[in-house]
């Protein structure tokens, strides 16, 4: 009697259901990861108000334009 007839162990058969998806999800992320920072322009600074240049420029001694 061989109990083994089917040729695939039925765990077998559900590790690579659920790992196979699994892995090709990290993988894709992945992937898109460093896609991303290739394409993707770097995120821009806040530009500084007129009000906070005046005042670094008094702190520095050099007098706002206009003024």
């Amino acid at each position: 009697m061989d109990v083994e007839a089917k040729g695939f162990n039925p765990g077998l058969i559900v590790l690579l259901l659920v790992g196979g998806p699994l892995l090709l999800f990290l993988v894709g992320n992945y992937v898109l990861y460093l896609y991303a920072q290739k394409t993707v322009p770097l995120k821009k600074k806040k530009p500084i108000s007129k009000k906070k240049m005046k005042k670094e420029r008094l702190k520095q001694g050099v007098s706002a334009p206009g003024e």
